[in-house]
């Protein structure tokens, strides 16, 4: 486990990797003609909610906290010093001109919905009845959009339709083609782009400083040029469990069952459902670099030992179909497992026989 997480984004002062991003979104407060709503897009953990937070502190700040530089120029960019004061009521969730739309606790269970309902957005409906308060905007964040039910994206559909004045909405996403088209046709589309290996790895010291180097630059690897997916890996175990399976699929040929057997019966474990969650995510996204990579020409990072033999097994560009098809089938099978309610130590066993099937000559 790792003894450090990255702050939440409300809270978060430290945005890398999308300058771009931040350059475009500045450049629109800075011009008088904001759009009232803005789709954030991009992969899980790369800074979107983060970066949302950033420019409705910026906009509450009325544009330029720190003053902009001489003779009054436009800021830089969308930050604002921790210490001040509309950083730090953001943080605490107490400044009147913001309202956050998420998931919430169901009040029969007492647990965290698994969606946004429709009671989620309506609750928003007496913040946005008011004028701004203390400056000249509201902020209405939804984190993540892809959260709401039908009911609940039909009720934010509603107000966008209708926007109220002097209010932006800035709606996270992790998979915006998911998104009713009618709410997408009404935003203004930013994407933000995987992080870079080295950005993931500067987080990771920053965030999880206890890793070792070597530690912190496999991680980085696996990421995807996610930071928030490099720390679950840490949380979970991830190198382990890579190191393994990474054993496993370079002896694919000759495939120790046994060791399979006994690799499947750990993530099969009771309690040990998180681990099950990272392999499959970790099988299924290196499946798809080895399809990527064979795809284009590329030649697929080595991350552990026999990783080489790994990739070698599946036989590279000449293999593209099969290895495509493989790759789809073992990512339905594992995809499944939790919404069939699958036997986790089949599922894994089943995995890697598909695997074997596949390599062979």
């Amino acid at each position: 486990m790792t003894g450090t997480a990255a702050p939440a984004p409300r809270e978060n002062s430290r945005l890398k990797g999308h300058a771009e991003a931040e350059k475009i979104l500045l450049n629109a407060a800075e011009s008088g003609r904001l759009a009232h709503a803005w789709i954030i897009a991009g992969p899980r953990g790369i800074g979107k909610a983060t970066l949302a937070f950033r420019f409705a502190r910026h906009l509450l700040s009325g544009g330029n906290a720190e003053g902009g530089g001489l003779f009054g120029d436009a800021p830089a960019t969308l930050e604002i010093d921790a210490e001040h004061p509309v950083f730090r009521r953001v943080a605490s969730g107490g400044h009147s001109d913001m309202y956050t739309i998420q998931r919430s606790v169901n009040p029969a269970t007492k647990n965290l919905r698994a969606e946004i309902v429709v009671e989620d957005v309506r609750g928003a409906s007496g913040f946005l009845r008011l004028t701004p308060g203390e400056g000249e905007w509201r902020i209405v964040i939804v984190d993540a959009a892809d959260e709401m039910n039908r009911a609940a994206a039909n009720a934010i559909l509603k107000v966008l339709e209708e926007p109220p004045p002097a209010t932006v909405f800035l709606l996270v996403s992790h998979a915006p083609g998911r998104l009713l088209p009618t709410i997408r046709s009404r935003c203004r589309m930013l994407q933000l782009q995987p992080l870079a290996v080295g950005i993931v790895d500067e987080l990771l010291a920053d965030y999880c400083g206890e890793l070792e180097d070597h530690e912190r630059a496999m991680l980085a690897a696996l990421a995807n040029g996610s930071v928030g997916e490099a720390i679950a890996l840490a949380d979970a175990g991830g190198l382990a469990l890579y190191r393994e399976m990474m054993k496993l699929l370079g002896s694919l040929a000759t495939l120790d069952l046994a060791a399979v057997h006994t690799f499947g019966d750990k993530l099969a474990r009771a309690g040990n459902a998180a681990a099950f969650e990272t392999f499959s995510r970790m099988l299924s996204d290196w499946l798809q670099r080895l399809v990527r990579s064979a795809a284009c020409g590329d030649t697929q990072e080595v991350v552990v030992p026999g990783e080489a033999e790994a990739i070698a097994a599946f036989g590279g560009a000449g293999r593209l179909a099969q290895n495509l098809a493989v790759w789809e089938k073992v990512s339905r099978l594992l995809s499944s497992a939790e919404r069939a309610n699958l036997d986790r130590k089949q599922v894994v066993v089943s995995a890697f026989l598909s695997m074997q099937a596949a390599v062979q000559p």
